[in-house]
């Protein structure tokens, strides 16, 4: 702009110049010569010393402007070879279009210790939807006893599991890995032994089948018992900025579930170094493995809710378990009617997060399923259930 109001002003005073009586009417050739001159030693410049700007470079320079197009990525850091090699496998994976199947299926992972004290409750919820679910159960301690057809012979191969280790992260994958096993399985709900379903089958398969985002648990918590469980050993690969908090009961689409099964990079940052009483914090690696991770690979592609509803409000270590007196349909009905997602910080402020549960776009209910449930509220759960999951 400089440069143009220069240019303009000199033109107005040579007008002034040449209609001046003063001024000899010989010399206005001088003043174009002078012109040309300035005017041919910039485009020169421009030539020999290529402009550093887009804009700049459309106007002055006859060489190739494409570079200008693109915007320079200046990595922080070099990676290594093991971070390199991670997110050249994690981008392929999630630019690979999903596999359609004709007949897709949602894969119910239940992890528990033993027997399903609500699989009479489940049973009633598969009923008539035989071909569009699959079941798997992880049994970390004894063999479960069954009493419903739809979870016979579904047990996998188990380990133990020990409360917040990473043995809690392996019997994950080692469900997912089963349940990759069938190409129909296109959605994989983990679920325990103390939920229960809270809308009816097809509302679910509905709600989990046509959306294309995981619904995993994900927020920042600068407090105690979240930042304050980050251990430097995580660096260079993990930073302190990425690390994320949530709970572990997941509902994740296929190519999600691919990426954890194909990483070993991440989960071995978490194996070593987030654990009970690392360097004196208690690290969980199924609180924060999996939000960490989809955090720094594909923030987007996830809700940063859970759909399994679990009630923090008492402030424990542990959520609020539902006895069978606490079983009404209004409990239930006021589960089932939230929209919208709390999280609340461990650091002396305790600041709440809220944000409205979207469904491709539109406000919807958040939870599909909850916990925790005491066996002793299995009956009071089936006599409410075709009128508590009534849509």
């Amino acid at each position: 702009m400089k440069t143009a109001r220069a240019w303009q002003l000199g033109i107005k005073d040579m007008l002034i110049m040449s209609g001046s009586r003063q001024r000899p009417h010989l010399k206005r050739p001088i003043w174009i010569i002078v012109l040309v001159s300035l005017v041919s030693i910039c485009l020169i410049g421009a030539y020999i010393y290529p402009p550093r700007s887009s804009a700049a470079c459309y106007v002055f320079s006859s060489r190739d402007c494409s570079i200008y197009e693109q915007p320079i990525h200046v990595p922080s850091r070099e990676l290594t070879d093991d971070e390199t090699a991670a997110q050249v496998v994690i981008r392929e994976i999630l630019k690979t279009p999903p596999v359609h199947s004709k007949n897709p299926k949602i894969a119910f992972m239940f992890l528990t210790p033993g027997s399903l004290p609500f699989e009479k409750l489940w049973d009633r919820f598969f009923h008539g939807h035989e071909d569009r679910f699959t079941v798997y159960v992880h049994a970390s301690s004894e063999k479960p006893v069954h009493v419903s057809r739809y979870f016979i012979g579904r047990d996998i191969r188990s380990e133990k599991v020990i409360w917040g280790k990473i043995s809690m992260v392996d019997a994950e994958k080692r469900l997912l890995g089963h349940a990759l096993e069938d190409p129909n399985n296109q959605h994989f709900v983990l679920l325990s032994d103390s939920c229960v379903p809270l809308h009816n089958f097809d509302y679910v398969y509905n709600y989990l089948m046509f959306t294309n985002i995981s619904y995993i648990d994900c927020f920042e918590d600068p407090g105690p018992h979240g930042n304050g469980r980050y251990s430097d050993h995580m660096m260079p690969e993990v930073e302190v900025k990425d690390f994320r908090k949530g709970a572990q009961w997941f509902s994740m689409k296929r190519q999600h579930a691919i990426i954890v099964m194909a990483d070993s990079l991440y989960y071995t940052k978490f194996k070593l170094y987030c654990r009970p009483g690392m360097e004196g914090r208690n690290c969980y690696a199924d609180e924060h493995y999996l939000p960490t991770l989809f955090n720094m690979i594909d923030p987007t592609g996830i809700a940063n809710w859970s759909v399994t509803h679990v009630d923090w409000s008492e402030g424990k270590w542990h959520p609020k378990a539902y006895r069978a007196q606490d079983v009404s349909y209004e409990l239930l009905r006021n589960i089932t009617a939230i929209d919208m997602s709390y999280h609340v910080t461990s650091n002396e402020k305790k600041k709440m997060m809220i944000q409205p549960c979207l469904w491709n776009g539109v406000k919807r209910p958040c939870y599909l399923f909850a916990r925790k449930f005491y066996p002793e509220a299995l009956d009071n759960l089936l006599h409410l259930f075709s009128n508590y999951t009534r849509v």
